[in-house]
C-alpha cells in the first residue's frame, strides 16, 4: 500500500503484483468471514488453523512489501501520515457503525506506525540494511509474535511475561494490550515493526545495487493494477461486502 517507484526511475512491478495478489486474497478472506460470522452461512472450513494461516499470509505480505518499498518512497513521512488518517477514519467508522468489534490498532495503523519509525530511522542513518540484518530482525519478529499474549521466545525457549506489563490500557498500541482490550483487527507496533524492518533491510540493499529486470517487469495486469491502488481497495471493499451480505440476509 504505497508507492513502488525505484530510486533510479520506473516502477518495481513485482511489488504491485504481490500486493495485488494479497489484496484479492484479503477480499476473499473478508467475504468468507462476513458470510460465516455475520450472515451465518455454513462455512465450517473457515476456522483455525486455516483461518489463521490465511490471515497471516495477507498481513505479513503487506507489511514486508511495505518495508521493502521504504527506500523507494519519495516521502515516508507522507506515507505514514496518509496511513494514519485512514486508520483514524477506520476506527471512527467501525466504532459508530458497530457491525462487528471496532478496529483499534489494526493493520493500517501498523503500516502508519512502522512507516513513521522507518522514516525516522532513515533520517538518523540507522535504517537496517542487508541480509544479515534482515535475518536477525525476522527471527526477533517470530520470537515476539506472542507478545500480546504475554509470552516471548521460540518453542521450548519461550517464557511468560509478568502480568503487570499488561495492567495499563495505554500500551495496547505497542503490543501490551490491557485487560478488556478488544479489536476486530489487531496489529500492534511490536512485533510487527520487526517484520516491516526485515523488508526495509532487504529493500535498502536491493535499491542500492539496483533491481533486476525480472523484478521491474513482473506483471499480471489485473493484479498489478489492484496492487497500485491497494489502499483504496482496502477502504472500499468491506462496505461493499457488508452491503452484499445485508442483501443476502433479506433474500
Amino acid at each position: 500500500m504505497g508507492e513502488a517507484v525505484a530510486a533510479r526511475g520506473g516502477r518495481i512491478e513485482l511489488f504491485d503484483l504481490l500486493r495485488g495478489f494479497s489484496v484479492v486474497s484479503m477480499v476473499l478472506f473478508h467475504l468468507c468471514y462476513d458470510l460465516r460470522f455475520i450472515v451465518g452461512a455454513d462455512l465450517a472450513w473457515f476456522a483455525p488453523p486455516l483461518q489463521d494461516v490465511w490471515r497471516c499470509s495477507i498481513s505479513w505480505t503487506f507489511l514486508f512489501v511495505a518495508g521493502c518499498m521504504c527506500p523507494l518512497s519519495r516521502s515516508n513521512l507522507r506515507r505514514a501520515a496518509n496511513y494514519g488518517l485512514v486508520a483514524l477514519a477506520i476506527w471512527v467508522v467501525t466504532t459508530l457503525v458497530a457491525v462487528d468489534v471496532p478496529i483499534s490498532f489494526g493493520i493500517i495503523y501498523c503500516m502508519a506506525a512502522c512507516t513513521l519509525v522507518a522514516a525516522l530511522l532513515s533520517r538518523a542513518g540507522a535504517l537496517p540494511r542487508g541480509w544479515a540484518a534482515a535475518a536477525v530482525l525476522f527471527v526477533a519478529f517470530l520470537a515476539l509474535l506472542r507478545l500480546p499474549d504475554a509470552a516471548v521466545g521460540l518453542g521450548p525457549l519461550s517464557v511468560e511475561l509478568p502480568k503487570e506489563l499488561y495492567a495499563t490500557p495505554w500500551l495496547s498500541w505497542l503490543g501490551l494490550p490491557g485487560a478488556g482490550f478488544s479489536s476486530g483487527d489487531y496489529y500492534p507496533l511490536l512485533p510487527y515493526l520487526l517484520l516491516y524492518l526485515t523488508g526495509a533491510a532487504l529493500g535498502t540493499a536491493w535499491a542500492e545495487r539496483g533491481y533486476p529486470a525480472w523484478a521491474r517487469e513482473a506483471a499480471l495486469t489485473p493484479l498489478n493494477l489492484i496492487g497500485r491502488h491497494a489502499l483504496v481497495v482496502y477502504v472500499a471493499h468491506q462496505p461493499v461486502i457488508l452491503g452484499l451480505c445485508a442483501l443476502l440476509g433479506t433474500l
